[in-house]
């Protein structure tokens, strides 16, 4: 058997897989992405959740074939250095993070961009895996993208569908890059409870950060969007559906421009409120789209939390 590793570094958690050769969970592990500090705290905390994940599976981290890693920011498959992770603590430079991790585990580790490799387990294992072309979408802290055309992963140069830089308004509010009218600024939860935050300084009403409190989180996550919801907030409802209208908007561009057999929805927020969100972003992105008639398939990602992991897992076969 040979078993690898898989790593999805978000803004929130750090969710680890240990896969076997046909791409088998066999042993996982979830922790809280730090909130301060820097870049070898972030990597401190993924190198105990790898290990947590190969104890459960019963192997050593040495043991595996390698370990794949999902991040945020500018991650160079080349050289294994991350830049640029604004969703992550102290990290606007860069930072060899194949090199740190190859070392604490004992094992060759690869890098890429997290939502890539998350869209990449959707098309090969996942809700994607009948098309040849795709369009993710990553709906979480922030909001990411990939893509794949004709069968293959499209990086660009580096920077390939950053789709949260997506203008959807010029002169809009400031995304994490700075930049303004981006669709990350009306969708990113990390925006979206900064808007709140300002809301309630103005003297909006919401039980976002009484639930909050109430539940020992430290930010609005999607599972307390979901109760805020479910308690008939009337803020919760305005900004999830002013995420919802960003993101049609933005996906009817990105359309238009690279025609997709499909656009998956995936990501902390895409994932709790596809049921809901699917057909408010298709319905607004239809006015959009250059072929009405014939849109892509629309779809969630079907293989869960663990979808970014097991898609990270994946880079350990595409360098072998």
């Amino acid at each position: 058997m040979t078993a690898r590793g898989g790593i999805d570094l978000g803004g929130t958690k750090i969710q680890t897989a240990i896969v076997d050769e046909n791409n088998e969970v066999l042993g996982e592990a979830k922790r809280q992405t730090p909130t301060s500090g820097g870049p070898k705290d972030v990597a401190a905390e993924m190198t105990v959740a790898l290990r947590e994940a190969a104890g459960a599976a019963g192997v050593e981290t040495a043991d595996l074939a390698g370990v794949g890693v999902g991040s945020p920011g500018d991650a160079d498959e080349e050289t294994g250095v991350v830049s640029g992770a604004r969703n992550l603590p102290g990290w606007e430079g860069s930072f060899p993070l194949a090199e740190h991790l190859s070392k604490e585990l004992g094992t060759a580790v690869r890098v890429g961009n997290d939502v890539q490799v998350a869209v990449d387990g959707e098309f090969h294992l996942g809700a994607g895996a009948e098309f040849q072309s795709l369009l993710g979408v990553w709906w979480g802290t922030g909001v990411g993208g990939g893509l794949v055309l004709d069968g293959r992963a499209w990086l660009g140069r580096g920077a390939a569908a950053e789709f949260g830089h997506v203008v959807v308004r010029r002169g809009g509010p400031k995304c994490s890059a700075g930049h303004p009218g981006c669709v990350e600024a009306y969708a990113g939860r990390w925006s979206m409870e900064r808007r709140a935050r300002e809301e309630v300084d103005g003297g909006e009403k919401t039980k976002l950060f009484e639930l909050m409190r109430k539940h020992d989180r430290d930010r609005l996550t999607s599972g307390i969007w979901e109760r805020a919801l479910e308690h008939g907030d009337e803020l919760a409802e305005k900004l999830i559906a002013r995420a919802e209208r960003a993101l049609g908007i933005a996906i009817a561009s990105a359309i238009n421009l690279v025609d997709p057999e499909a656009v998956i929805l995936g990501g902390g927020m895409g994932s709790r409120f596809a049921d809901r969100a699917l057909p408010v972003i298709s319905e607004q992105a239809t006015p959009y789209l250059f072929d009405p008639d014939d849109p892509p398939a629309i779809r969630a990602a079907s293989l869960g939390d663990l979808g970014g992991a097991i898609g990270a897992a994946l880079l350990v076969t595409r360098a072998s």
